[in-house]
């Protein structure tokens, strides 16, 4: 319920991620989880928060598309920090919605694809809980810029934290490689934003971080964060650095 947004520390901004979830886990317990499609950015959050609390939830929207080393990683990520991935599906087999919708829906209508394997289950995952937490960061995308690092989801109805919005795609790598994350295999091979297999390419020399998901059309997000979540702490004027890369939302 909204009236949970009341909890939110005004000087929350200015905290550091780890601070951010020590909050969010004080705070919400087992009625919050973070969301991650383990690139980059989520695996940097999952370190961070196994630093905080070692029994904290994870869930990923599992398309039934997703790459071989995306499953792989999903394993290693569990093994690593002895944590069980709740693992998310749309209501439709792969089947089913060829049969419903046609062969390659992704290719014909890519916002309704992404709309049954990723937004909808997110919908169904959310009604679980009273707070999730995100790995995206403002210099993503243009539907990201505003995020806040604790805000009311009103896409959602819920408490959306992010506690790496402030961060740049530099600040990203440096805490991977320092502390040994395991990470995406794919990222080394041109891949800096990682989907499903129908729907994601390797970038090409000058290309943006994000021009290898949905290639040849102009989306550029697959639901689940395009709507700005209305703000609920005083405002806090903060410089955003505009270099980037990506989550793989």
């Amino acid at each position: 319920m909204r009236d949970h947004a009341e909890l939110i520390p005004a000087e929350v901004e200015k905290w550091r991620p780890e601070e951010v979830l020590r909050w969010a886990f004080a705070t919400y317990g087992k009625d919050v989880a973070i969301a991650s499609g383990f690139g980059i950015e989520g695996m940097v959050l999952l370190d961070l928060a196994s630093r905080v609390r070692t029994d904290f939830r994870v869930f990923t929207l599992d398309t039934d598309f997703l790459f071989p080393e995306t499953y792989d990683l999903m394993d290693r990520v569990e093994k690593r920090y002895g944590i069980k991935i709740e693992r998310v599906y749309s209501t439709l087999t792969p089947e089913e919605q060829e049969r419903d919708h046609g062969p390659a829906l992704w290719s014909r209508d890519p916002d309704k694809c992404c709309g049954l394997r990723k937004v909808e289950p997110l919908r169904t995952k959310l009604t679980e809980l009273r707070a999730w937490i995100t790995a995206i960061r403002r210099d993503q995308t243009a539907s990201r810029a505003s995020a806040r690092k604790a805000e009311w989801d009103a896409k959602f109805q819920l408490l959306k934290i992010n506690p790496i919005a402030d961060w740049t795609s530099p600040m990203v790598w440096r805490y991977a490689l320092k502390h040994n994350v395991p990470y995406n295999p794919l990222h080394d091979k041109s891949y800096p934003s990682i989907g499903c297999t129908h729907c994601t390419r390797a970038v090409r020399p000058g290309e943006s971080a994000r021009a290898g998901r949905w290639s040849g059309s102009e989306k550029t997000e697959c639901g689940l964060h395009v709507e700005a979540p209305t703000a609920i702490t005083p405002l806090v004027e903060i410089s955003v650095d505009k270099r980037g890369a990506q989550d793989n939302s």
